[in-house]
């Protein structure tokens, strides 16, 4: 664990991987709602870092952290999240060509990866999920596209994601779902959160 100091009132916290990062993200807000942790405006998890926003002494925090205990998160008891997936992409063939082999088998690939939510971001419920090998990493659009549609499945580095809104974006599109990724009126808004387990099924197009 590395801390630093982000201005006045921040404290950046960096670990060695995902799985290490839920489980300070979960320790921390059990504190924040025991009242064990200092006063925090937001706690922001992302690939291997904590943000700890608007705290008053981020120093007297960043001498503490070493010495607390951490668990393990226990293994979720719920099942995963479904999400029904249209292979239909425009660059699934790309993909598929970037792994070497036909489209068809990219589907079967990509449906059978168990994912979880590393962490969440860029857009209102998208999550970045892991869950392929690293064989199967593809690279970013050259040129990102200036309109993704909602519900698009797409893949960049090591992550799947799908987009919760229309937005520009530079990730490989692969399919398309129908799922609702945020909606404010759902509680919880988002469908997706850090250390979800989620499994892609292929739906009939």
């Amino acid at each position: 664990m590395r801390t630093y100091e982000v201005g006045d009132h921040a404290l950046l916290v960096e670990l060695e991987d995902g799985a290490r990062v839920r489980a300070l993200h979960a320790e921390l807000l059990r504190r924040r709602a025991a009242g064990t942790l200092p006063a925090v405006g937001e706690i922001v998890p992302a690939a291997r870092t904590v943000l700890l926003d608007g705290l008053a002494e981020p120093r007297r925090l960043a001498a503490e952290l070493p010495g607390w205990e951490v668990p393990e998160l226990p293994e979720r008891a719920a099942g995963p999240v479904v999400v029904p997936v249209r292979y239909d992409g425009p660059d699934l063939a790309e993909v598929a060509a970037l792994w070497g082999v036909s489209p068809e088998a990219a589907v079967r690939i990509h449906t059978a990866g168990a994912y979880t939510v590393a962490f969440c971001g860029f857009a209102p419920g998208f999550g970045y999920l892991t869950g392929l090998g690293p064989e199967y990493d593809v690279p970013r659009r050259a040129t990102p596209r200036t309109a993704v549609p909602a519900g698009s499945v797409a893949l960049a580095g090591p992550y799947t994601g799908v987009y919760p809104r229309s937005s520009p974006g530079g990730w490989q599109l692969i399919g398309s779902t129908d799922a609702v990724l945020w909606d404010p009126a759902r509680e919880p808004a988002a469908l997706l959160a850090p250390g979800t387990p989620v499994r892609f099924t292929a739906a009939v197009r």
